[in-house]
């Protein structure tokens, strides 16, 4: 995605939740370099859910090289014909990319202002994409930072419908090993904004 404006100063709390969206977004963007595995490896956790996620997810990442890491993600996202998991949202609710979810989508980043990179060919629906937008919006980078209704409509018409069980997929792949405990994270992180969403913004 490109960005639109520059961004404005938000709360603590959604400064986190941008950080956590973003972090995920370049980890499923594409093989993870170096500093992504060093900032992945340098995570500490608390005991909550998404807590002991995180400290799995660093734990894995002292021991994960850049080769493996990117040996990992293309077995799980790319393949020789196609990869064991399809990132897409068209793909989770229809059975097929390219459908009417990627259509809706692509409307609604039209009204948000949002403008899919020159160098960016994959559908506009991967997971990758659609939890950039999230922090995009969190942080301001395609105008004003999106008012906290129009974020809960965004989350629940293109992200809640499918990305859990993505990341469920992702949590228990045949290639998953440092990817593991990145579903493992998506998971806890989608449910604690589902109930943050559901409870402060009616």
């Amino acid at each position: 995605m490109t960005d639109a404006a520059p961004e404005t100063l938000i709360a603590e709390e959604d400064a986190l939740r941008a950080d956590l969206y973003d972090f995920l977004s370049a980890l499923l963007a594409g093989p993870p370099a170096k500093a992504l595995l060093s900032q992945a490896a340098g995570l500490t956790g608390d005991d909550s859910d998404l807590g002991k996620a995180i400290a799995t997810l660093a734990r894995v990442a002292k021991v994960t090289n850049e080769i493996g890491a990117e040996r990992e993600f293309n077995a799980l996202f790319i393949g020789l014909a196609r990869g064991e998991l399809m990132p897409y949202a068209s793909y989770y609710l229809t059975g097929f990319l390219n459908e009417k979810p990627l259509a809706t989508l692509r409307g609604d980043m039209a009204a948000l202002r949002i403008t899919r990179a020159p160098n960016v060919y994959e559908p506009e629906d991967n997971i990758a994409s659609l939890l950039e937008m999230m922090a995009g919006m969190i942080r301001g980078r395609f105008g004003a930072p999106v008012p906290l209704q129009r974020q809960k409509d965004f989350f629940f018409k293109h992200i809640a419908p499918w990305a859990e069980h993505f990341f469920s997929d992702l949590e228990g792949a045949k290639s998953s090993v440092f990817y593991a405990p990145v579903g493992t994270v998506g998971k806890a992180f989608l449910e604690i904004e589902t109930q943050a969403f559901r409870m402060g913004a009616d």
